[in-house]
Parts: C-alpha cells; structure tokens; sequence
C-alpha cells in the first residue's frame, strides 16, 4: 500500500495464515480488526498463556499466585492473565493454584460472573465471600509459596495496593503471610514469553508505526519555517487517535543543527521546546510508538531538512547514520545469541565499537506487553547491576535501542548523535528486525 492509503483507510489485523514468517518488504501491512474480534483474539491467546503457567508456577516454586484487581484502579497484569475486558467489581480477585495430580486451578473472585469469566475461571457460586474462598482454596491446596505482586522492581512487579495486601492477609489467616513471597521472577517470565500465534499482528503494528513515522517526518507535515516541533507531536497524537490504536509515551522530537548548542537531559540529547520552529539543515529525530492487542512498539528515526540546492544529506551525517548501523550489527548479529548474558552482549558490543573508534551508546530493553518490558536489557547498566546478568531467551523481542556520536566534517567538526530504535526478535542467529531498518535519512524537501 503506498504512503497515501496508509493515511486515509481504515486500517483491520490479519490473522497469522502462515507458519513462514514474512519479513521485510513483501510482508503484508496492519489492518485493525473491528474490537469485539480484537478481544476475541486476544482471548485465544490468553488460552496459549494459561497452558504454560503451570510449568512457570513450578519452576519458580509457586504454589499459588493471587492478582488482586481493585474497583478503577486496575493492576497492570489483570488485561493478560483475565479476558482484557473493563473489570468495575469493588475487588476482583484472580487465583491460579498448583493443584498437583489435577494441574492448574484458575478461580475469579469477581462482582459480577461474566460469561467471558467463566471461559477461562471457576466461578464460586452465589452467596460466598472472596475471603471465605480465598481461605477454603489455602486449606484444600496447601501451598507452600503463595505469590502477590510485591518487592518487585518494576511497578507491574509491585502493584498490589496495601489494602488489597491487607485483605489477602486477613482472608488466609496470620500463618499464611510467612508464605507470601514476590511474584516478580514469575511475572517476568510470564510477561516476556511471546507466543508464535502474536508474532504476525505484532510485525504489522512495527509496519504502521513505521509508516507513521514516514509520514510525520516528510514534506506532507513538515514546512521547513513554518512547522513547530509541537506541530509534528500533535500531528502524531491526532493521527493515533484516528487510527483507533493508542501510544504508551508521549511522542518526542530532538533536533540538531548546524551551529546549536544541544542540551542534555540524564544524559541524552534532550526533546526539543515545542515552539521551536524547524528549519532548513535541521537534523531531525523522532521517538514514537504505538500500543494496541496489549502490545508495544517502540520506534525512532531520524529526518534531514534539505537546504536549497540540496538533494541528499551531507557526506559526514551519511557517515554518522552508517556508524550506528555498524553498532547495531555488531549488537544484533555478531554478539547476541541465546543464554548469553546481557552484560557479556553489552562489553564485547561496546569492545567491539572501541576498536573501531566509533563513540557508541547502547540503552535497548524488551518489548511486548510494556513498552518497557521485563526481561533482560542491553545496556550501559547490564554490567553494573547487583543481580545477576540476564539471560537473553529465544523468541523474545527488545527495542534495539542505540546511537552513536560522530564529528561531521560539514558542520565544522560538530559532533552529531545518530539515534535509531527498532523492535526485534531473538533466533538462534542472532535479532532480526520485524521490517528493514532505516537505511538513509528521511529527506524533507
């Protein structure tokens, strides 16, 4: 579909038709399934999930994991281990026991017993209180390990309210809270395990989110002089919005040029003022992603202002461009394989961009269910944790997050950081982007 259709129709998800996955140019674009389907969808991958929770809940000793879902002030877990549907009970409570020889118990706690519910949950009948089954289901079981969403270090690792810990512990009695334990190893794995069946609608949301990022950085929005960074950002937020798909961030815009002093914020070049008008020479970059089926992309690019008799970019910004595709080989296909840590990924990267003499920066992290997702990141922290460094684990996907800074002839010897951002996924070989990364800069005539 060319740039223009992308703009204008409505666009309904594919199903994954095919075992052979469809990469780059010839994969087929995003079309947005009509929202009773979407759920539909992600109904039938919440039964994939449930299957494999069990053999999750044993490897990491949990007998018993309890979500507690308090009245407009959802958990984050609730939408991917219950039907995503609103849940507006005073306290809906999910609970999956070990039940040995039996497998996997699932029972909701829940106002009101909705049939979606009763698909994937036992239903308690009528006339019993959340704290009297909660108790029963403690006796009956005797889990040794019960799990609540506390200590973690994330906040979808931590986000059982007081009172909702509070009302757990009273319904199972004093002697229960020494088996309360953290549910975050559990959360993680369960949260940064995708399944094959999500892979085709998430390759077609990187494809949109591409194509808006196309769009938003061209001549069609852009009127060098005239457009505000604030312009092109309220241009993206209306463009989501008329798409029926959502962002998990606000979109960011950075801009270099020729002479500019840049700030810096923990770190980074920091997101342009609104009000700044762009010009012709400017070096744009964009931060920018979708959210949609409970899944996150997470996407930067960067576009080039043409001067007057201009028709490419300058020599020394191409260089800048070429040196951060060289950091991102290095990183993707040369040091990441499976059941390597991330800090090992991490040093031989950055040894790897010494030895060349390229300035480099690596902040990548996982994707899926968040934005900024669980699991093992690639970045200048994975060396220096108190944890222990993370396995990277087949099938994940990470936001190939880098930059590099190069000193551009053009400009004056001025340094320019090139800062790309692409979602990806672990084989055996290596990551491998969901659509071609960007080769050239975008040109805004």
């Amino acid at each position: 579909m060319t740039l223009l259709k992308w703009a204008v129709v409505p666009l309904v998800l594919l199903s994954a038709c095919s075992s052979t996955r469809k990469e780059g140019a010839g994969a087929e674009p995003l079309r947005l399934l009509p929202l009773s389907q979407q759920l539909a969808l992600r109904q039938t991958w919440l039964e994939k999930r449930h299957g494999m929770l069990l053999e999750m809940m044993r490897r990491h000793g949990v007998g018993m994991w309890i979500i507690v879902n308090e009245e407009f002030h959802d958990d984050p877990l609730t939408q991917f281990v219950a039907p995503p549907l609103p849940y507006a009970g005073n306290r809906d409570i999910f609970v999956f026991v070990d039940a040995g020889a039996d497998g996997l118990r699932r029972v909701a706690l829940t106002g009101y017993g909705e049939e979606a519910l009763q698909r994937f949950f036992e239903i308690p009948t009528e006339g019993r209180s959340s704290a009297e089954v909660l108790a029963e289901l403690v006796a009956r079981h005797q889990p040794q390990r019960i799990a609540l969403s506390t200590g973690g270090k994330r906040g979808v690792t931590r986000s059982l309210t007081r009172d909702g810990y509070l009302f757990v512990k009273e319904a199972l009695g004093a002697d229960a809270e020494a088996r309360f334990v953290s549910a975050e190893p559990l959360i993680e794995e369960y949260l940064d395990t995708r399944i094959p069946e999500e892979w085709e609608h998430y390759r077609g949301m990187v494809a949109l989110t591409d194509a808006i990022v196309k769009e938003a950085l061209s001549s069609a929005v852009v009127v060098p002089g005239t457009t505000t960074v604030g312009d092109v950002r309220r241009w993206l937020y209306d463009k989501v919005g008329s798409l029926g798909v959502g962002t998990w961030f606000q979109p960011d815009l950075r801009v270099q040029r020729q002479g500019g002093v840049g700030t810096t914020s923990r770190g980074f070049l920091a997101v342009a003022k609104e009000s700044l008008v762009i010009e012709r020479g400017d070096l744009l970059h964009v931060d920018f992603g979708i959210s949609h089926l409970g899944l996150h992309t997470d996407w930067q690019k960067m576009a080039y202002v043409l001067r007057e008799g201009e028709t490419d970019a300058p020599v020394g910004l191409k260089t800048a461009l070429a040196n951060t595709h060289a950091l991102q080989d290095v990183l993707m296909l040369k040091a990441s394989r499976p059941g390597r840590s991330s800090a090992e990924v991490f040093q031989e990267t950055m040894a790897e961009m010494g030895a060349r003499g390229i300035q480099a920066d690596v902040y990548s992290h996982p994707l899926g269910n968040q934005g900024h997702g669980l699991g093992a990141s690639i970045d200048f922290r994975s060396a220096t944790r108190k944890e222990a460094p993370k396995p990277l684990r087949e099938g994940s996907y990470i936001a190939i997050e880098l930059s590099t800074t190069t000193p551009v002839p053009e400009w004056g010897g001025q340094k320019v950081a090139v800062m790309e951002e692409d979602p990806a996924y672990l084989t055996a070989e290596g990551w491998k982007f969901f659509v071609p990364r960007q080769e050239a800069f975008y040109l805004i005539r």
